[in-house]
Protein backbone atom coordinates (compact mmCIF):
# COMPACT_ATOMS: atom_id res chain seq x y z
CA UNK A 1 0.00 0.00 0.00
CA UNK A 2 2.77 2.44 0.90
CA UNK A 3 4.56 1.66 -2.39
CA UNK A 4 1.38 2.39 -4.35
CA UNK A 5 0.85 5.63 -2.40
CA UNK A 6 4.44 6.73 -3.10
CA UNK A 7 3.97 6.02 -6.84
CA UNK A 8 0.67 7.90 -6.83
CA UNK A 9 2.27 10.84 -5.07
CA UNK A 10 5.12 10.90 -7.59
CA UNK A 11 2.65 10.82 -10.45
CA UNK A 12 0.69 13.66 -8.88
CA UNK A 13 3.84 15.78 -8.50
CA UNK A 14 4.79 15.11 -12.13
CA UNK A 15 1.30 16.06 -13.30
CA UNK A 16 1.37 19.29 -11.29
CA UNK A 17 4.81 20.13 -12.76
CA UNK A 18 3.56 19.48 -16.26
CA UNK A 19 0.53 21.71 -15.71
CA UNK A 20 2.79 24.43 -14.33
CA UNK A 21 4.97 24.22 -17.42
CA UNK A 22 1.96 24.50 -19.72
CA UNK A 23 0.62 27.42 -17.72
CA UNK A 24 3.96 29.21 -17.97
CA UNK A 25 3.94 28.63 -21.72
CA UNK A 26 0.44 30.06 -22.02
CA UNK A 27 1.40 33.16 -20.02
CA UNK A 28 4.49 33.73 -22.18
CA UNK A 29 2.46 33.86 -25.39
CA UNK A 30 1.71 31.63 -28.40
CA UNK A 31 5.37 31.29 -29.44
CA UNK A 32 6.69 30.10 -26.06
CA UNK A 33 5.52 26.50 -26.44
CA UNK A 34 6.24 26.59 -30.16
CA UNK A 35 9.90 27.36 -29.48
CA UNK A 36 10.32 24.07 -27.60
CA UNK A 37 10.17 22.01 -30.80
CA UNK A 38 12.08 23.18 -33.84
CA UNK A 39 10.30 23.05 -37.17
CA UNK A 40 10.50 24.48 -40.68
CA UNK A 41 8.97 27.90 -41.35
CA UNK A 42 7.89 28.21 -44.96
CA UNK A 43 7.87 31.64 -46.61
CA UNK A 44 6.22 32.12 -50.01
CA UNK A 45 8.26 33.92 -52.67
CA UNK A 46 6.40 35.08 -55.79
CA UNK A 47 8.90 36.31 -58.37
CA UNK A 48 9.64 36.42 -62.11
CA UNK A 49 11.74 33.40 -62.95
CA UNK A 50 10.53 33.75 -66.54
CA UNK A 51 9.00 36.51 -68.63
CA UNK A 52 10.04 40.05 -69.48
CA UNK A 53 11.40 40.79 -65.99
CA UNK A 54 13.18 37.48 -65.43
CA UNK A 55 16.54 39.22 -64.99
CA UNK A 56 15.10 41.30 -62.15
CA UNK A 57 13.63 38.19 -60.55
CA UNK A 58 17.01 36.46 -60.61
CA UNK A 59 18.70 39.44 -58.92
CA UNK A 60 15.97 39.60 -56.29
CA UNK A 61 16.21 35.87 -55.53
CA UNK A 62 19.99 36.01 -55.25
CA UNK A 63 19.73 38.88 -52.78
CA UNK A 64 17.06 37.03 -50.82
CA UNK A 65 19.30 34.04 -50.29
CA UNK A 66 22.34 36.11 -49.36
CA UNK A 67 20.23 38.23 -47.04
CA UNK A 68 18.95 35.17 -45.18
CA UNK A 69 22.52 33.95 -44.84
CA UNK A 70 23.62 37.29 -43.41
CA UNK A 71 20.65 37.85 -41.11
CA UNK A 72 20.86 34.36 -39.59
CA UNK A 73 24.64 34.22 -39.26
CA UNK A 74 24.86 31.51 -41.90
CA UNK A 75 22.48 29.11 -40.13
CA UNK A 76 19.32 29.76 -42.12
CA UNK A 77 17.45 29.47 -38.82
CA UNK A 78 15.45 31.83 -36.62
CA UNK A 79 15.09 30.90 -32.95
CA UNK A 80 16.10 27.37 -33.87
CA UNK A 81 13.57 27.05 -36.70
CA UNK A 82 14.74 26.51 -40.29
CA UNK A 83 13.48 29.12 -42.77
CA UNK A 84 12.56 27.66 -46.15
CA UNK A 85 11.58 29.65 -49.25
CA UNK A 86 8.82 28.26 -51.44
CA UNK A 87 9.51 29.72 -54.89
CA UNK A 88 6.67 30.38 -57.34
CA UNK A 89 7.18 31.83 -60.82
CA UNK A 90 4.68 34.52 -61.81
CA UNK A 91 6.03 34.62 -65.37
CA UNK A 92 5.99 38.45 -65.20
CA UNK A 93 2.21 38.22 -65.31
CA UNK A 94 -0.04 39.90 -62.74
CA UNK A 95 -2.79 37.28 -63.02
CA UNK A 96 -0.32 34.48 -62.30
CA UNK A 97 1.10 36.41 -59.35
CA UNK A 98 -2.38 36.79 -57.86
CA UNK A 99 -3.22 33.13 -58.43
CA UNK A 100 0.06 31.99 -56.87
CA UNK A 101 -0.47 34.21 -53.83
CA UNK A 102 -4.01 32.95 -53.28
CA UNK A 103 -2.72 29.38 -53.45
CA UNK A 104 0.01 30.08 -50.89
CA UNK A 105 -2.48 31.78 -48.57
CA UNK A 106 -4.77 28.79 -48.92
CA UNK A 107 -1.92 26.53 -47.81
CA UNK A 108 -1.53 28.57 -44.64
CA UNK A 109 1.49 30.72 -45.43
CA UNK A 110 1.82 33.65 -43.02
CA UNK A 111 4.53 35.54 -44.94
CA UNK A 112 4.66 36.15 -48.70
CA UNK A 113 7.25 38.30 -50.44
CA UNK A 114 8.15 39.34 -53.94
CA UNK A 115 6.97 40.34 -57.40
CA UNK A 116 8.69 42.81 -59.70
CA UNK A 117 5.42 43.93 -61.26
CA UNK A 118 3.87 47.06 -59.77
CA UNK A 119 0.47 46.10 -61.16
CA UNK A 120 0.69 42.71 -59.48
CA UNK A 121 1.85 44.13 -56.15
CA UNK A 122 -1.15 46.46 -56.06
CA UNK A 123 -3.39 43.39 -56.30
CA UNK A 124 -1.46 41.33 -53.76
CA UNK A 125 -1.60 44.01 -51.07
CA UNK A 126 -5.41 43.80 -50.60
CA UNK A 127 -5.10 40.00 -50.34
CA UNK A 128 -2.67 40.47 -47.47
CA UNK A 129 -5.14 42.66 -45.61
CA UNK A 130 -8.12 40.41 -46.31
CA UNK A 131 -6.29 37.31 -45.08
CA UNK A 132 -4.17 39.00 -42.38
CA UNK A 133 -0.80 37.81 -43.67
CA UNK A 134 2.46 39.73 -43.93
CA UNK A 135 3.26 40.83 -47.48
CA UNK A 136 6.67 42.32 -48.37
CA UNK A 137 6.74 43.54 -51.95
CA UNK A 138 9.85 43.11 -54.09
CA UNK A 139 11.31 45.53 -56.67
CA UNK A 140 7.81 46.78 -57.59
CA UNK A 141 8.25 50.55 -57.44
CA UNK A 142 4.68 51.87 -57.50
CA UNK A 143 4.00 54.59 -54.94
CA UNK A 144 0.54 53.11 -54.45
CA UNK A 145 1.88 50.40 -52.11
CA UNK A 146 3.04 52.89 -49.50
CA UNK A 147 0.36 53.26 -46.85
CA UNK A 148 -2.05 50.90 -48.63
CA UNK A 149 -2.74 48.83 -45.48
CA UNK A 150 -1.25 47.59 -42.20
CA UNK A 151 -0.09 44.26 -43.63
CA UNK A 152 1.89 45.48 -46.65
CA UNK A 153 5.55 46.51 -46.57
CA UNK A 154 8.18 47.03 -49.25
CA UNK A 155 11.83 45.99 -49.43
CA UNK A 156 12.80 48.22 -52.36
CA UNK A 157 12.52 51.85 -53.32
CA UNK A 158 9.47 53.57 -54.75
CA UNK A 159 8.99 55.81 -57.78
CA UNK A 160 8.86 59.03 -55.75
CA UNK A 161 12.40 58.37 -54.55
CA UNK A 162 13.64 57.88 -58.12
CA UNK A 163 12.07 61.10 -59.32
CA UNK A 164 13.06 63.12 -56.26
CA UNK A 165 16.66 62.04 -56.77
CA UNK A 166 16.48 63.19 -60.38
CA UNK A 167 15.59 66.74 -59.36
CA UNK A 168 19.24 67.20 -58.43
CA UNK A 169 19.84 67.44 -62.19
CA UNK A 170 17.26 70.17 -62.66
CA UNK A 171 19.20 73.22 -61.70
CA UNK A 172 18.38 75.84 -64.32
CA UNK A 173 15.51 73.80 -65.79
CA UNK A 174 12.78 75.79 -64.05
CA UNK A 175 10.12 76.99 -66.46
CA UNK A 176 11.10 74.51 -69.15
CA UNK A 177 9.23 71.68 -70.80
CA UNK A 178 9.62 68.24 -69.16
CA UNK A 179 8.36 65.09 -70.90
CA UNK A 180 8.16 61.62 -69.35
CA UNK A 181 8.85 58.78 -71.79
CA UNK A 182 7.66 55.51 -70.27
CA UNK A 183 5.83 52.23 -70.77
CA UNK A 184 2.08 52.26 -70.37
CA UNK A 185 2.02 50.02 -67.31
CA UNK A 186 1.65 50.75 -63.60
CA UNK A 187 5.38 51.47 -63.31
CA UNK A 188 5.35 53.99 -66.16
CA UNK A 189 2.09 55.59 -65.11
CA UNK A 190 3.46 55.96 -61.58
CA UNK A 191 6.48 57.79 -62.93
CA UNK A 192 4.30 60.23 -64.84
CA UNK A 193 2.30 60.96 -61.69
CA UNK A 194 5.46 61.40 -59.59
CA UNK A 195 7.14 63.71 -62.10
CA UNK A 196 4.01 65.84 -62.27
CA UNK A 197 3.82 65.98 -58.49
CA UNK A 198 7.49 66.75 -57.86
CA UNK A 199 8.45 68.79 -60.92
CA UNK A 200 5.13 70.60 -60.76
CA UNK A 201 6.27 72.14 -57.49
CA UNK A 202 8.98 73.96 -59.43
CA UNK A 203 7.85 77.38 -60.62
CA UNK A 204 6.63 77.38 -64.21
CA UNK A 205 7.47 73.75 -64.88
CA UNK A 206 5.37 72.06 -67.58
CA UNK A 207 5.08 68.27 -67.56
CA UNK A 208 3.86 66.14 -70.47
CA UNK A 209 4.22 62.44 -71.30
CA UNK A 210 4.52 59.84 -74.04
CA UNK A 211 3.33 56.41 -72.89
CA UNK A 212 4.36 53.40 -74.98
CA UNK A 213 2.37 50.13 -75.04
CA UNK A 214 4.24 47.46 -73.07
CA UNK A 215 3.98 45.01 -75.99
CA UNK A 216 5.41 47.47 -78.56
CA UNK A 217 8.43 46.36 -80.56
CA UNK A 218 8.78 49.33 -82.93
CA UNK A 219 9.51 52.50 -80.96
CA UNK A 220 10.08 54.86 -83.91
CA UNK A 221 6.59 56.46 -83.87
CA UNK A 222 6.82 57.10 -80.12
CA UNK A 223 10.29 58.60 -80.46
CA UNK A 224 8.85 60.96 -83.09
CA UNK A 225 6.04 61.94 -80.73
CA UNK A 226 8.61 62.71 -78.07
CA UNK A 227 10.66 64.96 -80.31
CA UNK A 228 7.55 66.77 -81.58
CA UNK A 229 6.81 67.86 -78.02
CA UNK A 230 10.07 69.89 -78.04
CA UNK A 231 11.18 68.89 -74.52
CA UNK A 232 13.97 70.61 -72.65
CA UNK A 233 14.26 67.65 -70.30
CA UNK A 234 13.23 64.04 -70.87
CA UNK A 235 12.69 61.65 -67.97
CA UNK A 236 12.84 58.05 -69.23
CA UNK A 237 11.27 55.31 -67.06
CA UNK A 238 11.82 51.94 -68.71
CA UNK A 239 12.04 48.31 -67.64
CA UNK A 240 12.72 45.04 -69.38
CA UNK A 241 14.54 43.64 -72.40
CA UNK A 242 13.31 46.20 -74.95
CA UNK A 243 15.46 49.01 -73.56
CA UNK A 244 18.13 48.66 -76.25
CA UNK A 245 15.65 49.05 -79.10
CA UNK A 246 14.05 51.99 -77.33
CA UNK A 247 17.35 53.87 -76.88
CA UNK A 248 18.26 53.17 -80.50
CA UNK A 249 14.94 54.64 -81.68
CA UNK A 250 15.43 57.81 -79.63
CA UNK A 251 18.91 58.22 -81.10
CA UNK A 252 17.77 57.63 -84.69
CA UNK A 253 14.99 60.20 -84.34
CA UNK A 254 17.43 62.84 -83.14
CA UNK A 255 16.06 63.16 -79.61
CA UNK A 256 19.53 63.47 -78.09
CA UNK A 257 20.50 66.19 -80.56
CA UNK A 258 17.49 68.34 -79.71
CA UNK A 259 17.12 67.86 -75.92
CA UNK A 260 19.27 69.54 -73.27
CA UNK A 261 18.97 66.83 -70.60
CA UNK A 262 17.88 63.18 -70.62
CA UNK A 263 17.60 61.54 -67.19
CA UNK A 264 16.98 57.85 -66.54
CA UNK A 265 17.57 55.18 -63.94
CA UNK A 266 20.68 53.04 -64.33
CA UNK A 267 19.51 49.57 -65.29
CA UNK A 268 21.11 46.20 -64.48
CA UNK A 269 24.69 45.60 -65.59
CA UNK A 270 23.84 43.29 -68.49
CA UNK A 271 21.97 46.11 -70.23
CA UNK A 272 24.74 48.71 -70.10
CA UNK A 273 25.86 48.04 -73.70
CA UNK A 274 22.28 48.73 -74.86
CA UNK A 275 22.64 52.45 -74.19
CA UNK A 276 24.74 52.65 -77.33
CA UNK A 277 25.41 56.16 -78.70
CA UNK A 278 23.08 57.61 -76.06
CA UNK A 279 25.48 56.77 -73.26
CA UNK A 280 27.45 60.01 -73.26
CA UNK A 281 24.28 62.11 -73.23
CA UNK A 282 22.46 60.43 -70.35
CA UNK A 283 22.35 61.51 -66.72
CA UNK A 284 21.73 58.63 -64.33
CA UNK A 285 19.88 58.28 -61.09
CA UNK A 286 20.73 55.03 -59.38
CA UNK A 287 18.85 52.75 -57.00
CA UNK A 288 21.97 50.66 -56.32
CA UNK A 289 25.31 49.64 -57.74
CA UNK A 290 27.89 47.56 -55.92
CA UNK A 291 30.44 50.37 -55.52
CA UNK A 292 28.12 53.17 -54.36
CA UNK A 293 27.40 52.29 -50.69
CA UNK A 294 30.07 52.46 -48.01
CA UNK A 295 29.03 50.16 -45.15
CA UNK A 296 29.85 46.79 -43.62
CA UNK A 297 26.75 45.02 -44.96
CA UNK A 298 27.50 45.92 -48.57
CA UNK A 299 31.16 45.02 -48.05
CA UNK A 300 30.07 41.59 -46.78
CA UNK A 301 27.73 41.05 -49.76
CA UNK A 302 30.27 42.15 -52.37
CA UNK A 303 32.98 39.95 -50.84
CA UNK A 304 30.76 36.87 -50.57
CA UNK A 305 29.48 37.15 -54.14
CA UNK A 306 32.99 37.86 -55.50
CA UNK A 307 34.08 34.45 -54.24
CA UNK A 308 31.61 32.97 -56.71
CA UNK A 309 32.60 35.32 -59.52
CA UNK A 310 29.43 37.37 -59.10
CA UNK A 311 28.64 41.05 -58.54
CA UNK A 312 25.54 42.40 -56.74
CA UNK A 313 23.21 43.97 -59.29
CA UNK A 314 20.38 46.47 -59.38
CA UNK A 315 17.76 44.54 -57.40
CA UNK A 316 20.02 42.35 -55.29
CA UNK A 317 19.51 44.62 -52.24
CA UNK A 318 15.71 44.39 -52.60
CA UNK A 319 15.92 40.66 -51.98
CA UNK A 320 18.59 41.05 -49.32
CA UNK A 321 16.49 43.55 -47.35
CA UNK A 322 13.39 41.37 -47.75
CA UNK A 323 15.27 38.55 -46.02
CA UNK A 324 16.37 40.90 -43.24
CA UNK A 325 12.74 41.90 -42.76
CA UNK A 326 11.54 38.30 -42.76
CA UNK A 327 14.06 37.36 -40.08
CA UNK A 328 13.12 40.43 -38.02
CA UNK A 329 9.43 39.50 -38.25
CA UNK A 330 10.00 35.84 -37.35
CA UNK A 331 12.08 36.74 -34.32
CA UNK A 332 8.99 38.53 -33.01
CA UNK A 333 6.68 35.61 -33.78
CA UNK A 334 6.37 32.63 -36.08
CA UNK A 335 2.57 32.64 -35.93
CA UNK A 336 1.22 36.03 -34.83
CA UNK A 337 1.18 38.40 -37.82
CA UNK A 338 0.30 41.43 -35.70
CA UNK A 339 3.55 40.89 -33.74
CA UNK A 340 5.44 40.58 -37.03
CA UNK A 341 4.11 43.87 -38.40
CA UNK A 342 4.72 45.66 -35.10
CA UNK A 343 8.33 44.50 -35.14
CA UNK A 344 8.84 45.97 -38.62
CA UNK A 345 7.14 49.32 -38.11
CA UNK A 346 9.70 52.00 -37.35
CA UNK A 347 12.61 49.55 -37.63
CA UNK A 348 15.94 51.19 -38.48
CA UNK A 349 18.73 48.97 -39.81
CA UNK A 350 21.69 48.79 -42.16
CA UNK A 351 21.10 47.13 -45.53
CA UNK A 352 23.44 46.90 -48.52
CA UNK A 353 22.50 50.46 -49.55
CA UNK A 354 23.24 51.86 -46.10
CA UNK A 355 21.03 53.12 -43.29
CA UNK A 356 17.35 52.41 -43.93
CA UNK A 357 14.16 52.79 -41.95
CA UNK A 358 10.61 51.48 -42.29
CA UNK A 359 8.47 54.50 -41.57
CA UNK A 360 5.88 53.49 -38.98
CA UNK A 361 3.11 55.73 -40.32
CA UNK A 362 2.86 54.25 -43.82
CA UNK A 363 5.62 51.62 -44.20
CA UNK A 364 7.63 53.69 -46.69
CA UNK A 365 11.16 52.30 -46.98
CA UNK A 366 13.42 55.30 -46.40
CA UNK A 367 16.81 54.69 -48.00
CA UNK A 368 19.79 56.33 -49.72
CA UNK A 369 19.75 57.00 -53.46
CA UNK A 370 22.62 57.74 -55.82
CA UNK A 371 23.51 59.77 -58.91
CA UNK A 372 26.38 59.07 -61.25
CA UNK A 373 27.80 58.65 -64.72
CA UNK A 374 28.47 55.58 -66.86
CA UNK A 375 31.53 55.51 -69.08
CA UNK A 376 32.67 53.03 -71.72
CA UNK A 377 36.28 52.20 -72.59
CA UNK A 378 36.44 49.59 -75.32
CA UNK A 379 34.19 46.77 -74.15
CA UNK A 380 34.43 47.75 -70.50
CA UNK A 381 31.90 49.86 -68.59
CA UNK A 382 32.42 51.71 -65.34
CA UNK A 383 29.84 53.54 -63.26
CA UNK A 384 31.08 56.34 -61.05
CA UNK A 385 28.89 57.54 -58.20
CA UNK A 386 28.96 61.32 -58.09
CA UNK A 387 26.31 62.02 -55.43
CA UNK A 388 25.07 60.00 -52.46
CA UNK A 389 21.66 61.23 -51.33
CA UNK A 390 20.64 60.53 -47.74
CA UNK A 391 17.32 58.89 -47.07
CA UNK A 392 15.72 62.07 -45.77
CA UNK A 393 16.38 63.90 -49.05
CA UNK A 394 14.24 61.52 -51.12
CA UNK A 395 11.67 60.59 -48.44
CA UNK A 396 8.14 60.50 -49.90
CA UNK A 397 5.39 62.48 -48.17
CA UNK A 398 3.55 60.52 -45.48
CA UNK A 399 0.39 58.89 -46.79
Amino acid sequence: MHGIRRKASAALVAAVAALATLAAGAQAGPDATDAAASHTIKVGIVYSRTGAFAAYGAEYLSGLRWGLNYATGGTGKVNGHTVEFTLVDDGTDAAKAVSATKDLIGQGYKIIAGTVLSGAALQLAPLAEQNKILYISGPAATDGLTGINDYTFRSGRQTFQDVKAATAYLRGAVGKNVVVFAQDIAFGQGNVAAVRQIFGDLSGQKVDSVLVPFTAQDFTPYARQLRQKNPDLVFVAWAGATAGAMWNALDQQGVFDSVDTVVTGLAERATWPSYGPALGKLKFLNHYNALAPKNKVNDWLVKKMARRGQVPDLFTPDGFVAAQMIVRALKASTTDVSKMTSALEGWSFTGPKGQQQIRAEDHAMLQPMFLGRLRQTGNRFAFTTTVRLRAKYTAPPVR
